[in-house]
């Protein structure tokens, strides 16, 4: 065979058109074909749906373009492209829909159950044939889909084996010659297609094995005309099953029929090709004149129709007009003519069941086996070709039957279940206050309460009218009034509280030191709702924390919430809040006793402040903000004033500014008398030490003034405190100043959690190593008012009465430093 066999044959080019044409008219036949190359592990309902969704998906979505220049037809190609292509589509699909599936690989389409059609309520199958039906299904099975698909093309289609392995490479098989070898193996499990009948005689209905080359046009069809075996099985002499020369009826030039030639069964004629006018005398199994028995319809030329077709009512050839009458159970041959008189089945005795054209005289003789003209012999093995035939591999003829029903019951009962359940859950996600699907960026509710819902119904929020807080005893955040152009948005604020108690992984939540950061115990007080810099901003409090919820105007992606403790707050400490902190500026909100607001730069004591506006709502525009600066070049602060006086309040990264002093700490003042402001220009950069550390006020204290050394001037000591609202972690700073003015402080000493310089010890012991201006090297020391006397050992030992001390040292040297106070009690210096 050359390598030009295995080229698939070129069909030309095939329209949409032609393709559907091909399809509709053959349809039946398609469906067999797919459905007989499809596994039968599949079970006959999977097989008959896959097989008509196969062909129903084997039309091309376009034209299919054919070779630029046509090669030389073969004798063997299919006539009509259309089917062709079709062919080779339900083919192609066939295979795929037959090879196994893969863990870790994605199923091809034609490996999933079909979609279309589909049957609810059915299981369809073919009609059941008969015990040769059911071994021929059961030899399928156990080959490949190839060789399969190839004993389909042999036996179905009559095509000749160089026809056959070139559609099984176009189809995309690998391997045709295996596939071809195993369809071998399934003619040879057939013994012959002639199989013995019962009474031990060979089979009259010149049937062969499939594989074989065309027959002579001379080549007896019962047997007759060539030799047979001895033991009647139907082997060829050659010993090789289905190689006898009359397996395949031909058309005596090589040439057998198949499916998609032009033309259809053939009917026998007298000589001359002259039909019969009328009902002649022949019977059924009236033979031929020269006594040759027929395997199939008797064409003109000696060609006969289909091998090892069962045969079928017809009707025989007669001569000069006479006619011969339908005989259902064969006709005669071909070739003979007209005239002659024919016996009980032709010539030779031995005829079986078949399909011949009848002579003119003669009466029906009996069938082998004994059987009555007309009838079928149930004892009588058929051809696997035939068998292909049978309504047992038909799927357009089908049986119904109902599925399971009592499981059906089951699954629609659970179904019904899971229908109801999800309408159920579906329903209760849905209602109003419970946080899933109109919170923003909430995370899911976990627990459900009367007082959790009611502080998460955006209903429920506390309102203050504006005019409340002028006729309260107490002027605190309980009297501030809601404001801001959102206070009745209702979406937002439920937003704003589920982000509250239940802030989802994208918020961007900060809290103060000791600040909890739990849902709130009962509904809270709005206090602002607006947009502010390109967000939505709401201030909340209850009581014991301000909280500030923050969204982008466009969707709730990236929003944040700010906890700030503020129990506890006066007029000052409620005078204001920020709003917003954006490209290093800061928007404060003013509480409504609020007069005026202004920006002190604490850096340049001697200027004057620099006016803020507010709109009506109380909020500021905005103002550069120390909280976030790399350097301290400036450090602005809010200055208020009130009914009672000005304050000046610091940013230190919260929502709620520090209060700013200055005095003793039994009785400090508001930070904005002269002094005090000098004093903080030189302490103020030292702010960045207490920042977001939830700091409530900061005061700073001149415990001492000290003479320095080689008449260097007079020295400052301070003190500065930050007080926290938690009442825990405050923070001391011992400051030294030189007498130059524009020198910063130098810190001489710091502690955390220490009672001292506060009001509850008011004192404080410090020291510095300091470099005179004539280059000698002093400890100094200093100490507050309580002190009686002071004393260095270690590097450096000195002694002193009163609360100073200056000691000469060398440098780098280090002392422990201490006092005694008026109580004759021993204090150590802070640290």
């Amino acid at each position: 065979m050359s390598t030009k066999d295995l080229v698939p044959s070129p069909v030309g080019p095939v329209d949409v058109e032609q393709a559907e044409a091909a399809l509709v008219e053959r349809y039946p036949r398609l469906v067999r074909i797919a459905y007989l190359v499809l596994p039968p592990s599949l079970g006959r309902n999977r097989r008959v749906l896959t097989a008509h969704a196969l062909v129903q998906r084997s039309l091309p979505r376009r034209r299919v373009p054919g070779p630029a220049v046509p090669e030389p037809r073969l004798a063997e190609d299919a006539v009509d492209p259309g089917y062709a292509f079709v062919r080779g589509e339900v083919l192609r699909q066939a295979l795929v829909a037959g090879l196994p599936l893969r863990r870790l690989a994605l199923p091809r389409r034609a490996q999933l159950p079909p979609l279309l059609p589909h049957v609810w309520g059915l299981r369809l199958f073919p009609r059941v044939g008969g015990a040769d039906e059911l071994a021929l299904d059961q030899r399928l099975s156990r080959l490949s889909g190839p060789g399969r698909a190839a004993y389909v093309l042999r036996g179905l289609e009559r095509q000749g084996d160089a026809e056959v392995l070139r559609v099984l490479a176009a189809a995309g098989v690998e391997d045709p010659e295996s596939a071809l070898s195993e369809a071998d193996a399934v003619d040879g499990a057939d013994g012959s297609v002639g199989a013995d009948s019962p009474d031990g005689r060979g089979a009259a209905d010149g049937t062969a094995g499939l594989r074989g080359g065309p027959a002579t046009p001379t080549a007896s069809a019962g047997g007759s005309g060539g030799p047979r075996p001895a033991d009647g099985s139907g082997e060829s002499p050659t010993g090789r099953p289905g190689s006898d020369p009359g397996a395949r009826a031909d058309d005596g030039y090589g040439r057998t029929d198949r499916v998609g030639e032009q033309g259809g069964p053939r009917r026998g004629t007298g000589d001359g090709g002259r039909r019969g006018a009328g009902p002649g005398p022949g019977g059924p199994g009236a033979g031929a004149a020269d006594g040759r028995a027929g395997s199939g319809p008797a064409h003109r030329d000696g060609r006969a129709d289909r091998v090892g077709e069962q045969g079928r009512p017809g009707r025989g050839g007669q001569r000069d007009g006479a006619g011969g009458a339908g005989e259902p159970t064969g006709r005669g041959g071909a070739d003979g003519d007209g005239d002659g008189t024919a016996g009980p089945g032709g010539s030779d005795a031995r005829r079986g069941p078949g399909r011949g054209v009848g002579g003119c005289g003669g009466a029906p003789g009996p069938l082998p086996g004994g059987g009555a003209p007309g009838s079928f012999d149930p004892g009588r093995r058929r051809s696997g070709a035939a068998l292909l035939e049978s309504d047992e591999f038909d799927p357009c003829a089908l049986q119904a039957r109902p599925t399971d029903l009592i499981r059906r019951r089951q699954h629609a009962r659970a179904a019904l279940v899971a229908l109801v359940a999800l309408l159920v859950c579906g329903a209760l996600l849905g209602l109003p206050g419970d946080g899933w699907g109109r919170n923003g960026a909430a995370a899911p509710s976990y627990a459900r309460n009367p007082a959790a819902e009611a502080a998460l119904d955006p209903g429920a929020l506390k309102r203050v009218a504006p005019a409340v807080w002028t006729g309260s005893t107490r002027q605190d955040f309980s009297v501030w009034p809601a404001r801001g152009g959102l206070v009745g948005d209702g979406a937002l604020l439920r937003r704003a509280l589920a982000v509250w108690a239940r802030p989802g992984a994208s918020v961007h939540s900060s809290s103060t030191p000791g600040t909890p950061v739990g849902p709130p115990m009962g509904p809270p007080q709005l206090l602002f709702a607006g947009v502010v810099d390109g967000a939505r901003v709401v201030l909340l409090h209850d009581g014991l924390r301000a909280v500030r919820y923050a969204e982008p105007v466009e969707g709730a992606a990236g929003a944040a919430l700010d906890f700030a403790r503020t129990d506890g707050a006066d007029t000052v400490g409620s005078a204001a809040l920020v709003l917003s902190r954006a490209a290093g500026n800061v928007r404060y909100l003013t509480a409504p006793w609020v007069a005026e607001t202004a920006v002190r730069d604490l850096l340049a004591p001697g200027k004057a402040p620099r006016p803020l506006a507010r709109d009506a709502a109380g909020m500021t525009d905005p103002m550069p903000s120390p909280a976030l600066a790399r350097s301290c070049t400036r450090w602005n602060a809010l200055q208020v004033r009130d009914g009672s006086g000005q304050r000046l309040l610091a940013d230190l990264g919260e929502p709620a500014p520090a209060r700013l002093l200055w005095g003793p700490p039994a009785a400090p003042v508001d930070a904005t008398g002269q002094e005090a402001r000098e004093a903080w220009a030189r302490t103020a950069c030292q702010l960045t030490a207490v920042r977001a550390h939830g700091v409530r006020s900061v005061n700073a204290w001149r415990f001492a003034r000290q003479a320095l050394p080689e008449g260097a001037g007079r020295g400052t000591w301070l003190c500065t405190r930050a007080e926290t609202w938690r009442g825990t972690g405050s923070r001391t700073l011992a400051q030294f100043l030189v007498p130059s003015p524009g020198v910063p402080a130098a810190l001489a000493a710091r502690s955390e959690g220490s009672p001292a310089c506060g009001v509850r010890d008011p004192r404080v012991l410090a020291g510095v190593l300091w470099q005179a201006p004539g280059g000698g090297w002093y400890v100094l020391a200093a100490g507050s008012p309580d002190f009686a006397s002071l004393e260095t050992s270690g590097g450096v030992k000195g002694r002193s009465d009163g609360p100073v001390l200056a000691v000469r040292a060398a440098a780098g040297a280090r002392a422990d430093l201490n006092g005694v106070l008026r109580d004759g009690r021993r204090v150590g210096a802070l640290r």
